[in-house]
């Protein structure tokens, strides 16, 4: 019987898996992409966990010139079968920096960390060649290594290597950052944003501007970073982002590779959930699944659910949609009820600062970071709009738990759910006691932008789609004015009662007119025919109705129920 080759997961250095003969969906022709593209430093922004590492792993042992060869390591790949190719392994210097851990809390711990991968990388590749350097490349060499050396020298410590490392070998450094944007994340959601960018554009500028030792250069990251100048005066950049053909396929699992695995894996009666749950990317024209998924589910047999989870821009999405405008909450509602959204510009250049902004549209950020994808472009007055939608249904779990963390820190889950268990069973007192204290929460929290009832009422629709979609299908229809919200529960199981909700916002908060605000919004709902939509929804039961009023944080709950049909 034949052993079937181990997923480690998590394993991204590329020597280890050959060697150990894992699993390795061949990405290797990404080498010759990289070489024959003519641009002088690539830039592939992609979501966590697509392979970026694994992949800068492979072009460093490809490239790099050793002492002992790494030619065995290619032999069964797809690049090897070009000649051409196989004559230029192992013939560069390589300098390869992966920044994926710079996580760091403080502006001091993060630059700590950071000049010790450049120490550690300044080490890897002069040490072998120490002897003959001069005495101020040993000096500069040594202060680097020691950590002695001050703020510029690191800056300039890329620079210095591939200068020294061109003067021996005699052939022009391969430079490989991988996450380069990683640490600028961290620094934004940290409070010392400035600094990390003002170092990491010192950096990149001294060894990618005018470099006559470089190469060529391949950078990864999540998002390509805008008008902070990181990359300012570079004409030698070439970004090739999710919507670019180039590298379209190089990073992430194409249809076929995942069928492969599949067949490998004996694992054909999940084909159809395993697509259903983790396909769904478009990178260019290019259809892609999310390989950190694809492995973990295999890995588990066809276990499906979310792997993807749990790493720092999740927190960052969290606060998105935690600070987002009225419009954007609107359409996150659609995305989760599983409709597109249409006609949006995406702008490349992901500026951080300006997600604080509630006019500032997420989309473009959330696209980059694999949260939304894009099926659809028309062209428009010289502008691309796109057409956005969630890729698949770990995406769609994803977005829920995110939904309900951004309310949670504000309104704890347990109580969440004991508002909506309260709702869908008529339980009147608990949801006027639940609801009054969230909206009390959520008014004063300093993460939304308006101190309104109206916001937290997005929230709550957000919440309800969130937590109960799994039993209803979640309707809201707004409409402006009077800030009258008209939210409808219709029960996937036929045994469970309808549910609509109907808030009225008042200009005095006396219980008086609180209680006349919500008799109103009761008599609304029996004023409107709910006999169609029943019928759709092929539901013919009993409706649960609120009259919800609310001035500030004073609210007034009341409830009536209408007969089966």
């Amino acid at each position: 019987m034949t052993t079937l080759p181990s997923i480690p997961i998590g394993v991204d250095d590329y020597k280890k898996l050959i060697d150990k003969g894992s699993v390795y969906v061949d990405k290797t022709l990404l080498i010759k992409e990289f070489w024959e593209d003519g641009s002088e430093i690539v830039l592939t922004p992609r979501p966590r966990r697509f392979g970026k590492t694994l992949n800068l792993s492979m072009l460093k042992y490809f490239f790099e010139r050793t002492k002992q060869s790494n030619a065995c390591l290619f032999e069964k790949t797809n690049i090897w079968k070009d000649p051409k190719y196989r004559d230029l392994q192992g013939q560069y210097p390589v300098i390869s920096i992966t920044l994926k851990d710079v996580k760091k809390r403080n502006w001091d711990d993060a630059y700590k960390q950071i000049i010790g991968l450049l120490a550690k990388e300044v080490k890897r590749t002069m040490a072998p060649i120490y002897d003959v350097l001069d005495a101020d490349q040993q000096d500069m060499y040594n202060a680097l290594v020691k950590k002695t050396a001050d703020s510029v020298d690191y800056c300039n410590s890329l620079l210095f290597m591939t200068e020294a490392l061109e003067a021996h070998y005699g052939q022009k450094t391969i430079v490989l950052i991988d996450e380069y944007d990683t640490p600028i994340i961290a620094a934004y959601l940290n409070d010392y944003y400035v600094d990390m960018v003002s170092f990491v554009r010192d950096l990149f500028s001294a060894v990618f501007k005018t470099n006559s030792a470089l190469n060529r250069a391949f950078l990864t990251g999540i998002t390509r970073t805008a008008k902070e100048g990181i990359f300012s005066g570079l004409n030698n950049l070439a970004v090739c982002s999710v919507l670019s053909k180039e590298y379209s396929d190089k990073f992430g699992f194409t249809d076929n590779e995942v069928n492969a695995l599949i067949t490998q894996y004996g694992l054909h009666e999940h084909q159809e959930d395993i697509r259903s749950w983790y396909n769904g990317y478009t990178f260019g024209k290019t259809q892609i699944y999310n390989p950190w998924s694809v492995l973990n589910c295999i890995k588990a047999g066809g276990d499906l659910k979310p792997y993807w989870v749990n790493t720092s821009d999740n927190e960052l999405v969290a606060k998105v949609i935690a600070q987002a405008s009225d419009e954007t909450k609107k359409e996150l509602e659609l995305l989760l009820e599983g409709k597109p959204i249409t006609e949006k510009v995406i702008d490349e250049g992901v500026i951080l600062p300006e997600l604080d902004t509630e006019d500032q549209e997420p989309w473009s950020f959330l696209l980059f970071t694999g949260y939304i994808t894009a099926i659809d472009r028309i062209s428009r007055n010289d502008k691309f709009l796109y057409t956005l939608a969630l890729p698949n249904k770990e995406i769609v779990v994803l977005y829920r738990d995110l939904v309900l963390k951004a309310i949670s820190k504000v309104f704890s889950f347990a109580k969440l759910k004991k508002l909506f268990e309260a709702l869908i069973t008529g339980d009147v007192l608990n949801v006027t006691i639940l609801l009054q204290g969230y909206i009390d929460n959520m008014c004063s929290f300093h993460d939304l932008p308006k101190n309104d009832m109206e916001r937290s009422v997005d929230m709550f629709v957000l919440g309800l789609l969130a937590e109960l979609s799994y039993r209803y299908i979640v309707q809201s229809n707004r409409e402006s004015g009077d800030g009258r919200y008209d939210i409808m529960l219709m029960p996937r199981d036929h045994n469970d009662i309808g549910v609509l909700l109907e808030f009225k916002k008042t200009e005095r908060s006396t219980q008086a007119v609180l209680a006349k605000a919500a008799d109103k919004a009761l008599e609304q709902i029996k004023a409107h025919d709910y006999k169609k939509q029943r019928r759709d929804f092929g539901y013919q039961g009993k409706i649960l109705c609120y009259g919800i009023s609310a001035c500030g944080k004073h609210i007034v709950v009341k409830t009536e129920t209408i007969a089966a049909l």
